[in-house]
């Protein structure tokens, strides 16, 4: 992966962007009015200018010099100002983008410390930056900023906030990936980071990323970071990219985002949790006799368009198993209300949900909340359950 054609922004980039033009379409053509994006970049240079050192390539021209040839790799054609930063004894560098413009601030010793393709590592982080805020007529930049104005707007919802974290982090994940391109050395973008991390002037790439590996054999890890995947994460995120491990898309995933929790759902995860409880009722009720008119009626309440599965879903009941308690509380009571909807049905509804149960892993769940619900005895319970299979072949029959 050392061609920057595959740098591509990431899959839930991707999907908020698409969220916010369709769900804010005002709000999005305000933050790409070129008023508000002139205002903004006046004042970013005139303070740029008040903070920092600025690098110029005469006092500077070896500096001067890697830059414009990290850029090239990166396709990045923007010109390049550098600063260092006045105090702060972290290292660590930062881009402040403005249209056609690229302006990187470097803090602590990190020019003094990190030598050759580590430094073109850096570089190429912080122009990766600029290229996918580039990209799209600048359609990343403008999700980036409404998602952090939201997320610091203290009427802001929870999802707005978990939204604009794991974009942060999936820009970082991107941006990483950028800083391979421009160094063209794997080794060297994990030394880069480890030593930006920890502040020692050497390191071994080789042993971290076998130490990433091994803290994924002991435990699932998930970040915890606001802003920045943790350290391991990024070496090894790379180290797949890099080999184009065909794991790689559903292990930053679950390694980013977790499992689908009800309770943390971010903007991209509230629209998957509608997708899977459109497609859960349309698997339910996709059986003939299950499509009375009260029942329709009602998956229709959730979903105006609905309509019943025509063919097996075979996938979903994995992608649902292994959600957290508070997702299969809610198909609990998913599978009780289509369980009670249209007694004319009897009791084959009843009898379809506990199948659904054992095959979501949820059965016990199910059975409590079922006996407490709907008001029928432990032994009639029982016998629908036990009759479940010939009670459903039977409707089958009719239908």
């Amino acid at each position: 992966m050392s061609d920057s054609a595959a740098l591509t922004p990431l899959p839930y980039q991707r999907a908020v962007v698409a969220h916010l033009k369709s769900a804010e379409p005002e709000l999005w053509r305000w933050a790409t009015s070129s008023e508000v994006r002139n205002e903004f970049a006046d004042n970013l240079r005139t303070e740029m200018l008040k903070a920092n050192y600025r690098l110029d390539a005469d006092g500077h021209p070896e500096l001067a010099e890697r830059s414009a040839a990290v850029a090239q790799r990166l396709g990045v054609t923007a010109p390049i100002t550098l600063y260092q930063a006045a105090g702060g004894l972290g290292m660590n560098a930062m881009i402040c983008h403005l249209p056609g413009e690229a302006h990187i601030v470097f803090s602590g010793p990190i020019l003094a410390t990190l030598k050759g393709a580590e430094l073109d590592a850096v570089l190429a982080h912080e122009l990766a930056h600029h290229r996918l805020w580039d990209m799209d007529d600048g359609d990343y930049l403008v999700a980036d900023r409404l998602l952090l104005a939201a997320a610091n707007d203290p009427r802001a919802a929870f999802s707005h906030a978990q939204t604009a974290r794991r974009y942060r982090l999936y820009t970082e994940v991107f941006a990483d990936r950028g800083a391979l391109v421009g160094s063209g050395d794997l080794e060297a973008t994990v030394a880069a980071l480890v030593k930006t991390e920890t502040g020692l002037p050497e390191v071994s790439a080789s042993s971290y990323l076998r130490q990433a590996d091994e803290i994924f054999s002991r435990e699932n890890a998930t970040t915890k970071s606001l802003d920045h995947p943790e350290t391991f994460i990024r070496a090894r995120a790379l180290r797949l990219w890099s080999e184009s491990d065909p794991s790689l898309e559903a292990w930053l995933t679950a390694t980013i985002e977790g499992p689908l929790a009800l309770d943390e759902l971010d903007l991209a995860g509230q629209h998957r949790m509608a997708q899977l409880t459109r497609r859960f009722l349309a698997e339910l009720l996709r059986p003939a006799w299950f499509q009375s008119t009260p029942v329709l009626a009602h998956a229709q309440a959730f979903f105006p368009d609905f309509t019943p599965g025509s063919k097996p879903d075979e996938s979903l009941p994995d992608e649902l198993r292994f959600a957290d308690s508070a997702t299969r509380e809610y198909l609990c009571y998913l599978l009780l209300d289509f369980a009670a909807l249209d007694r004319d049905l009897e009791d084959v509804p009843l009898a379809a949900a506990l199948q659904w149960s054992e095959r979501l892993g949820i059965a016990e769940q199910f059975e409590k909340l079922a006996l407490k619900e709907l008001g029928i005895g432990k032994r009639v319970f029982n016998k629908i359950k036990k009759e479940a299979d010939s009670l459903l072949r039977q409707a089958e029959v009719r239908s």
